[in-house]
């Protein structure tokens, strides 16, 4: 059976979902996709390796999934809504690269994708409901940061060079605005690159999940491919020297969210 995705039940009220690093395709879907699709170069490379001092400091629960985005985007409403309306994006089951290649020989039709939400899309959220539910249950409150990374230079989807940090809360909707305080503080004092609710505003498990009136805090934290990767390009070989300064700023932003999140009332 394929594997859609891992869960390991954490001792902390953080959560860190991770929706897009996986490469396993289904044996009928690789068999529809173009070369370049099979190459799934759009993937989050690496986010085990880069967040590992994360998880061995705070010990959070984290969820990862194991199929390729173009099988089922994970993190895009299952409407299929689009979270940036007049902006580029790709959909619930992209049709193309992000760079706009068509990446099908056969696009899957609207059955097609009703199928594999059902198949690989809703167990990945169940999960991650029951999770949040467990933690808040256990703490009192969840932080749940969703994780991502991309190119740092995408033309169709934003101009010059993405920061290193980017930083989406939906605009201050998904979680207390102290977190939020107290997450920029801190990426501001990392020395990299950095913004707050910039092109990423933080997709539909952010939008979703974050409900800071039930304590369930949502970010989501979209990262530049160039802090630590030894190149933006296949073989995609993660870089331990080029990432440290990455990882050490993602614990000191999650440090400050985690002591903000605990001082609330």
């Amino acid at each position: 059976m394929t594997e859609i995705f891992s869960l390991t039940s954490g001792d902390s009220p953080l959560i860190l979902s991770m929706p897009h690093p996986g490469t396993g395709l289904p044996r009928e879907i690789d068999a529809a996709l173009t070369d370049r699709g099979r190459l799934v170069g759009d993937t989050d490379w690496h986010m085990r390796a880069l967040y590992r001092p994360v998880e061995e400091r705070f010990r959070p629960s984290v969820i990862e999934a194991k199929l390729s985005r173009y099988v089922i985007d994970l993190n895009r409403d299952p409407s299929g809504v689009s979270l940036y309306p007049g902006q580029a994006t790709t959909e619930l089951v992209p049709m193309t690269t992000f760079d706009g290649t068509p990446i099908w020989q056969v696009p899957p039709d609207a059955d097609e994708v009703a199928r594999r939400r059902a198949r690989y899309f809703q167990p990945y959220h169940d999960a991650l409901a029951g999770e949040i539910a467990r933690v808040k249950q256990r703490h009192g409150f969840c932080l749940l940061w969703d994780c991502h990374s991309i190119k740092s230079r995408i033309a169709r989807l934003f101009e010059g060079e993405l920061p290193m940090l980017n930083l989406g809360t939906n605009g201050g909707a998904s979680c207390a605005p102290g977190i939020q305080t107290a997450a920029e503080q801190a990426m501001a004092g990392t020395g990299l690159t950095h913004v707050s609710n910039g092109r990423f505003k933080g997709g539909w498990i952010t939008r979703f999940y974050g409900r800071p009136a039930d304590r369930v805090h949502a970010i989501q934290m979209e990262l530049s491919l160039a802090g630590y990767l030894a190149a933006e390009e296949p073989p995609w070989t993660f870089a331990p020297h080029v990432a440290q300064p990455l990882q050490q700023a993602l614990e000191t932003i999650i440090a400050a969210s985690l002591a903000s999140a605990e001082s609330l009332p």
